[in-house]
């Protein structure tokens, strides 16, 4: 008899496990869009690393992580990162390997790639739950551009994008509701930042909006 051999079955290796529950009413793998999955779908470290993953091994690739970022390159090439958010769409880990991921302080790239998984399959409850706290993680983490150049971000702006903004990454995040809209059902309890503590009572509720963090440039030959 010939001995069995493990080949590469693009529609199986693709495909949603069959256990994986819908998320906003569509497949999980549909939260990235279509012509941005093919692309991950036929890079190299999509077959070569990410086949096989379970919900357990895929930390060890996220701790493998060195930048952030969506596609980059004239090609659009998917970074690594986004490979591994598709991957957690595909398999679904349970929400409490995500929590995991995201209160994880040794590795900072598992714990953006676990928020980032949050904010496109989590309530809105929930999200802000474990999102927020991570606000005060000011470290710094390589971001590429779609130009394929590296440049600095932090932990934090990349926190306040997923709050705030409606793409990130090539990916179109789900519909947020407005943190006071849930303060004013009173889901929420009203969150005051450390920055915000220190403010005068001058500024009128108003009168504020919120903004991004702004961290100052580093000091020459300061090291990344």
């Amino acid at each position: 008899a010939q001995g069995s051999c493990v080949c590469w079955d693009p529609a199986m290796a693709n495909r949603t496990d069959p256990l994986a529950r819908s998320v906003h009413g569509t497949n999980p793998q549909h939260m990235i869009e279509k012509i941005v999955r093919s692309r991950i779908y036929g890079c190299t470290y999509w077959k070569e690393h990410c086949f096989g993953l379970t919900a357990e091994s895929i930390v060890d690739k996220a701790m493998d992580l060195d930048y952030y970022a969506g596609t980059y390159g004239g090609f659009r090439k998917p970074s690594k990162f986004l490979c591994l958010v598709l991957k957690c769409l595909q398999i679904q880990p349970d929400k409490e390997i995500i929590i995991e991921f995201i209160k994880n302080e040794d590795y900072k790239y598992v714990r953006v790639l676990g928020a980032f998984y949050l904010r496109l399959v989590g309530r809105a409850l929930d999200i802000y739950q474990y999102l927020e706290p991570l606000l005060n993680d000011y470290r710094k983490i390589r971001e590429r551009g779609l130009d394929g150049k590296y440049k600095i971000t932090h932990v934090d702006e990349i926190i306040w994008d997923l709050l705030n903004k409606d793409t990130l990454c090539d990916v179109a995040l789900p519909h947020l509701p407005k943190r006071t809209t849930l303060e004013d059902q009173q889901l929420l309890s009203e969150r005051i930042s450390v920055l915000e503590d220190d403010l005068d009572d001058e500024m009128s509720e108003d009168d504020f909006q919120p903004q991004p963090p702004s961290h100052p440039p580093p000091p020459p030959d300061a090291p990344e």
